[in-house]
């Protein structure tokens, strides 16, 4: 984006404090309905100002819309009930005038993204389990549905500084997952995580990426393949806008997106101190499943997640079947499965309708690459739709195939 030329600002009695351009082309809704797009641009600039889960401005949304809070911190009139103080206060307000709103969706939209709020379709509704630390959005990279993709989802996470035996059991329990129509969620950092969505990728699998950066941003640099990997085969996500990077602090707060957004969480070597031992944590609190992996006990990246397993937290777990057993039945009360009568195949989107179709009567099913060919679109789009069509009861995955469950083969035929 040129920005050799000046940013013009609201007029002064505008009430959009934010500089503004007009027009912003990366929105992710139509400014026909002025308020919900009023409401996105407010959330927009807040991830610019607010660090994530702050409970005390998640409370203050819970009771006045963005904009009310954005010209609240502009004018400094806050009712002694919403109980933030002036320090904080006045450093919202000194940071204000630097926000561009419209440059921060027009970098996600060249990134091939885009920002979600509480309300939207894609809106993932498990995480509004986190309550006042809820995300105020969140800037998501990719075309899949975050919400869809999220209904069957697990996260896996585990030491940066992982052994061998740590990264080959996570690369093929995600293997083993995405197989099984698992979308298999990380955090895109060295170590466990990467092997994780490497597993998943290996096998034509969907995987989701967690960052502690802007969606725009490849951290760690090491891993900007993978991460330019996963955005095209699944996606990415983050409560921070585009081109900013993490620290210590963002990469504890983004741990609880991981724990909220998938129905259990498998913890893969860990020691005593560890993200990943947070991550359980909030996974546990959450109601979520909780499982860790048994290592060596002669290493100290097997002895947290030990003594997760032996106080309770987490339950021992081997194989992907284990997994799937124990976060399949829970999955279902947090979000049942969809279809037949629940979501009928004529009210599905043109995209998913067309990879649907393709989708062969035969119980052998087909691999993507021909049901690309045969849908007019691109083998990651067409298995991104796949796994949105596995979320609602369609279809499932056997082996490198894809084949119509058996009520949809019924109805097909």
């Amino acid at each position: 984006m040129n920005r050799s030329n000046p940013t013009p600002t609201a007029p002064a009695n505008s009430r959009a404090t934010p500089r503004t351009r007009p027009s912003a082309p990366a929105a992710a809704e139509s400014t026909a309905h002025p308020a919900a797009d009023a409401e996105r641009r407010a959330r927009a600039a807040l991830t610019r100002l607010i660090e994530p889960g702050d409970a005390v401005i998640g409370r203050w949304l819970s009771q006045v819309g963005a904009p009310t809070l954005i010209e609240a911190i502009h004018r400094r009139t806050v009712p002694g009930y919403l109980d933030l103080d002036a320090d904080r206060l006045g450093a919202y307000r000194a940071r204000l005038p630097l926000v561009d709103i419209d440059a921060d969706l027009e970098r996600v939209g060249a990134a091939g993204g885009r920002f979600i709020i509480p309300g939207d379709i894609e809106w993932p509704s498990q995480l509004d389990d986190l309550g006042d630390g809820r995300p105020i959005g969140l800037w998501v990279r990719g075309t899949g549905s975050l919400r869809m993709l999220a209904l069957r989802s697990v996260a896996m996470v585990g030491a940066r500084a992982c052994t061998a035996y740590g990264a080959h059991v996570a690369g093929e329990l995600s293997a083993q997952l995405a197989e099984r129509g698992w979308v298999v969620v990380s955090g895109a950092a060295y170590g466990i995580d990467a092997a994780a969505h490497r597993g998943a990728l290996a096998v034509g699998g969907v995987t989701l990426g967690v960052l502690a950066c802007g969606v725009d941003v490849a951290y760690p640099a090491g891993n900007s393949e993978l991460i330019a990997r996963i955005a095209a085969q699944g996606l990415l996500l983050s409560e921070l806008p585009p081109g900013e990077h993490p620290n210590r602090f963002r990469f504890v707060l983004r741990n609880r997106v991981i724990a909220a957004l998938t129905r259990g969480t498998v913890v893969v070597e860990a020691a005593m101190r560890s993200g990943a031992l947070s991550t359980a944590r909030r996974a546990r609190d959450l109601n979520r499943h909780t499982m860790g992996v048994a290592g060596p006990v002669t290493s100290e990246l097997s002895a947290g997640v030990h003594a997760l397993i032996r106080s309770g937290g987490a339950t021992l777990v081997t194989d992907a079947a284990e997994i799937g057993e124990l976060v399949g039945a829970i999955g279902d009360d947090l979000a049942p499965r969809r279809s037949g009568p629940v979501l009928p195949r004529d009210l599905l989107p043109p995209p998913v309708a067309r990879v649907l179709e393709a989708v062969p009567a035969s119980a052998e099913g087909a691999p993507v690459d021909r049901l690309a060919r045969q849908a007019g679109l691109s083998p990651d789009e067409v298995l991104q739709r796949l796994y949105e069509l596995g979320s609602l009861g369609f279809v499932e995955r056997c082996g490198a195939h894809w084949r119509l469950v058996r009520s949809s083969r019924a109805r097909k035929e």
